[in-house]
């Protein structure tokens, strides 16, 4: 295990898989010990397993973000393991594929499940992650919001490409309410990654060459790459960092 991390204590949300599953394995190899919450507890308990068998420390929590007791209840168990918390990843998401689509013929029940999750669920997750912090004294957050909330670069997701703009702004109210309390709140906006989320894009040869083509660097992140920003967001090299959209995404906000 390494050192840059050790004695954080964090919370990773959509820990099960695709970039919180890299971001939880990353902050344990740094040293932290990791809460690995998922909607999916097989999923959650499978990369705590991992977390522990490498050497690390890590516990897994079952919640649906979008539900605010499972979310304050998940934050105490986290607390009352690791005694505090000062880490918080807010990063479960959805993306509703063969529902989401142009305004004019997107039904209310997809446009409300994908805010309740990428949106309410992020605040939630802020809200009660937040008062731990508060508690500890000082602490950083990370949300993973998207390029397509500024860039409309998602051309029919509406939903989505509405909930991650509101994650941006989101985050930035954040960095300045809490700024003088010792908080820092920061995002990270991925490119097209190789994960379950977009799998249903990538898998499709045409669809991933069309999406492909769009990037500069030509091809998707690994979830590892992501990580790695996250990594450094809440580890004190970027103690000078806070209201910050920090995109990875292989060039592609630069056109």
């Amino acid at each position: 295990m390494g050192e840059r991390l050790k004695g954080k204590r964090a919370i990773v949300t959509g820990g099960g898989a695709g970039i919180g599953r890299g971001a939880a394995i990353k902050l344990a190899e740094e040293g932290a010990r990791v809460g690995v919450l998922d909607i999916n507890q097989t999923a959650a308990e499978e990369v705590a397993e991992n977390i522990l068998q490498a050497g690390g420390s890590a516990i897994a929590l079952q919640a649906n973000v979008a539900n605010e007791q499972q979310v304050a209840d998940a934050v105490a168990r986290v607390e009352s393991r690791f005694g505090g918390l000062d880490t918080v990843i807010a990063n479960a998401g959805v993306m509703l594929f063969g529902r989401d689509t142009i305004a004019t013929e997107l039904d209310l029940a997809t446009w409300q499940q994908c805010i309740d999750v990428n949106l309410t669920g992020l605040f939630l997750t802020c809200k009660h992650g937040l008062r731990a912090l508060l508690r500890n004294g000082r602490g950083a957050v990370v949300i993973t919001s998207s390029p397509t909330g500024q860039l409309g670069c998602a051309p029919t997701f509406t939903a989505y490409s509405s909930s991650k703009a509101g994650s941006w702004g989101l985050m930035r109210i954040l960095a300045i309410d809490f700024v003088k309390r010792n908080i820092r709140v920061n995002a990270v906006l991925p490119g097209t990654t190789n994960s379950p989320l977009v799998a249903t894009l990538l898998e499709n040869p045409a669809t991933r060459a069309e999406f492909l083509a769009k990037i500069p660097m030509a091809r998707a992140a690994n979830t590892r790459e992501i990580a790695n920003v996250i990594a450094f967001l809440v580890s004190d090299e970027a103690s000078y960092v806070t209201g910050a959209a920090w995109y990875a995404d292989g060039g592609l906000s630069a056109i």
